[in-house]
């Protein structure tokens, strides 16, 4: 990769078997560290459509224990960068992909259509808020997953998955993939198996607890609301890719992840976007706002409208949804933002959610990197005012947070985003998998009202993998 010259950005229509599809294709590569999968898990909300595999990065940004590192994969040489961790990604984005063409048989116009191309993409912890904002240092750390892991990739596979075509994206440095090669090396995933029921890392008595004295910080004035979130934990043994597709297959999720670091996976079924930017149009989708589905239609019906109906759930999403708009500000034209969509039902397999839509315009002196960076971590699964809840969340939940409710993403050559937020989230660390569940509590939260929702957010993500043990 060239820091001067332009760099030929070849896009074809990959030839394989009608039977292979983009996950047959990463189940080749997905044991190598850094290979990422950004799936849509065949849903349509959130206009979902593309799935995109990207593998062997060129160079790897790590954010852990404060520090940021540089690690060239083509020369195996790590730096130290002075640069806060996103501005570092940012600037071997400009540096690298400055200047490039296209050189593709296919119209202009499905080309546009596609996200990503190459570029950045990976992980930003809940924890990696901790780089921009002072915060308490209470809950305990007890991973090593880092706080930020994102790749520089120059080769990758795109499904449409409404035409069924791939199309492979690459530096004309890099090689076409041999399909016939890839497919040879396939082996099946060994199945996911527990080998110990979940432990959550709160009962419910320490969860009322924990609720009880928000509770005393709501009335204080602290603040407005606050995420509260427990953890999940179990041992395993066998495939996370296999456990993987297992809850992907149970949830379709439009924002569902997997990575492979060289520690941990992750696994993410979220149903939930962050931030995307597409030419210079912003979109946030917070969720406030959870009720259970039943196989029952009339009950299933009546908790939806419950939902839809409730002043509560309707206030929380307000809350985000303001908050939202402030972060999303910092780096949109003026009076551009707006929310288009406010209080609408989306539904998923476990569960009904209340879903708003939040729009601006990106001023033409800050990047996406920047609007990130200034709205790190959602204030959907933080609480408002923001850095007050983060304060209370550490001091509150035992463990940090590592992976939940940070955000996984990517950022193409053409300075399109997207990003989701990490709920409905496994982590994998020595054969170990958590898992975490929370929900925002405000005055007239309801303790035991709230424990449950909590159950019922992990309620097609636990019993798929295993049983649960308080």
């Amino acid at each position: 990769m060239s820091d001067n010259l332009s760099q030929k950005l070849i896009v074809t229509s990959l030839n394989r078997p009608a039977s292979v599809d983009l996950h047959h294709l990463f189940e080749c590569i997905e044991s190598k560290p850094f290979s990422v999968l950004f799936d849509s898990a065949g849903s349509r909300e959130s206009h979902a459509r593309f799935n995109i595999a990207a593998w062997e990065p060129v160079f790897v940004v790590v954010a852990e224990n404060g520090r940021t590192f540089v690690h060239d994969r083509r020369n195996n040489v790590e730096t130290t960068s002075s640069l806060a961790p996103l501005q570092a990604v940012s600037e071997l984005m400009q540096r690298h992909f400055k200047h490039y063409s296209i050189d593709s048989d296919i119209d202009n116009d499905v080309i546009d259509s596609l996200p990503f191309l190459v570029g950045a993409a990976g992980l930003c912890s809940y924890d990696l808020g901790r780089y921009y904002e002072h915060l308490p240092n209470t809950a305990v750390s007890e991973l090593s997953c880092p706080d930020m892991a994102i790749g520089i990739y120059s080769h990758t596979l795109i499904e449409d998955s409404v035409s069924g075509v791939i199309y492979e994206c690459r530096l004309a440095t890099e090689p076409a993939i041999d399909i016939a090669s890839w497919l040879n090396q396939r082996k099946v995933a060994d199945r996911f198996d527990l080998t110990s029921d979940w432990q959550a890392n709160l009962t419910q008595a320490e969860y009322t607890q924990a609720l009880d004295k928000i509770d005393s910080y709501l009335r204080a004035g602290d603040c407005y609301q606050v995420n509260m979130a427990q953890r999940f934990c179990a041992s395993y043994q066998g495939s996370e890719w296999d456990a993987y597709m297992r809850l992907q297959q149970q949830n379709k999720a439009p924002f569902s992840v997997f990575m492979r670091l060289h520690e941990n996976c992750i696994l993410s079924i979220s149903p939930e976007r962050f931030i995307s930017v597409r030419q210079t149009e912003v979109e946030s989708k917070p969720i406030k706002g959870t009720r259970p589905r039943y196989p029952d239609k009339v009950k299933d019906e009546a908790s939806s409208n419950s939902l839809l109906n409730s002043e509560k759930d309707r206030a929380e999403n307000l809350m985000i949804v303001d908050l939202l708009r402030n972060d999303l500000s910092k780096h949109c034209q003026p009076y551009s933002v707006d929310v288009p969509a406010l209080f609408a039902l989306e539904s998923y397999a476990a569960v009904h959610h209340l879903v708003s839509t939040v729009k601006g315009k990106l001023k033409s002196d800050s990047s996406a990197w920047d609007l990130l960076a200034g709205a790190f971590p959602g204030g959907s699964i933080t609480g408002a005012p923001k850095i007050r809840a983060m304060e209370i969340i550490d001091e509150l939940e035992p463990h940090r947070r590592h992976v939940y409710c940070g955000s996984m993403l990517y950022m193409g050559i053409r300075e399109d985003m997207d990003s989701n937020i990490l709920i409905r989230t496994l982590l994998t660390e020595k054969q170990h998998v958590y898992c975490w569940a929370g929900g925002g509590i405000v005055l007239d939260s309801d303790a035991n009202e709230e424990y449950q929702e909590t159950l019922d957010k992990v309620s097609k993500i636990l019993p798929v993998l295993g049983r649960t043990h308080e």
